[in-house]
């Protein structure tokens, strides 16, 4: 009976040894580990979603030097740049100065008040005194929600009846008693090619600023004029412009903003060009006029075309 005891002993200890050796033997749980967070979407496309040769500034600098008007009866391409106060309009013209006759100058500061008072031609001398080339720009007073140019000013404009010196007025527009007034307009005196210059680093645009921008487009279009739109301060808008220009077609915030703006104004997103104007540079940088001068030979030839069915 004893034996039997130990025996029945020996086994159940034997039975319990081999279930610890199990549970000793049985590998632990793996401890919980969070999944890993994914990285921030990229800010820019792999590649630019609009091609750029930041190497063909010279040729494009020859282009708009041997310019000459298609149609022997227009002496200039009138080119008029409107938009909202602060945009940039006065900006863009004195950088087109600065990189055509090769020289960093004086570039305006665009504010949130109108800088620009007087409809004033804006020419650029070619060689000698009394020597321009044969494009010139139109600065207006910019657009304000309560005040700034009248919308009807900008349709007189275009059909070349507001003589160069006009100052405006944000309460009344221009009468054809006015002295001025110019009551036959020639060729050279009407506006051949619209621009909507617009600012990236605005939020947003007010309605009744909107409003004011689409009845000037409405008005050129009855005329045939042919209109493009340009975007300023693309570097204060988006990071990795201001890191390097170059990322301008590769950035999706800069892309969003143009595709935003052409579907509120109707201009189509192959008509709209981001540039950077001079501002605090003191030298002549060649990405920044990579970019204008880009976009200005676009905007001449648009013009050309216009002239040429006149």
């Amino acid at each position: 009976m004893r034996l039997f005891i130990q025996l029945v002993f020996v086994s159940l200890q034997h039975l319990n040894n081999k279930a610890m050796g199990d549970l000793e033997s049985k590998p632990a749980p793996p401890s919980y580990s969070p999944p890993p967070t994914p990285p921030p979407p990229s800010p820019t496309f792999r590649e630019p979603w609009r091609k750029i040769s930041w190497s063909n500034k010279e040729e494009d600098m020859k282009y708009v030097k041997n310019y000459q008007p298609g149609n022997p009866e227009v002496k200039h391409l009138r080119i008029m740049l409107y938009g909202p106060v602060g945009a940039g309009k006065s900006s863009f013209i004195s950088s087109v100065n600065n990189i055509i006759i090769d020289r960093q100058g004086f570039s305006t500061t665009d504010g949130d008040a109108s800088f620009t008072t007087k409809y004033e031609t804006h020419r650029i001398q070619k060689g000698g005194r009394g020597d321009f080339y044969p494009f010139v720009f139109n600065d207006i007073m910019g657009l304000e929600d309560n005040g700034g140019v009248t919308v009807e000013d900008i349709k007189l404009a275009l059909q070349g009846h507001v003589r160069d010196g006009y100052t405006f007025n944000n309460r009344s527009a221009l009468s054809d008693t006015d002295p001025g007034y110019n009551s036959s307009p020639s060729v050279d005196d009407r506006v051949h090619l619209l621009v909507c210059v617009y600012s990236a680093n605005t939020s947003e645009i007010k309605e009744s600023v909107l409003q004011k921008m689409k009845e000037i487009r409405e008005a050129a279009s009855d005329l045939g004029i042919p209109q493009v739109a340009i975007i300023t301060k693309v570097d204060e808008a988006c990071e990795e412009t201001e890191k390097d220009l170059k990322n301008v077609y590769k950035s999706k915030y800069l892309k969003k903003k143009m595709t935003d703006f052409s579907s509120q104004l109707g201009i189509p997103l192959n008509c709209i060009f981001p540039v950077k104007n001079y501002s605090s540079e003191i030298n002549i940088d060649d990405d920044v006029d990579s970019l204008i001068l880009s976009a200005l030979r676009r905007m001449i030839d648009f013009g050309d075309d216009f002239i040429n069915k006149m």
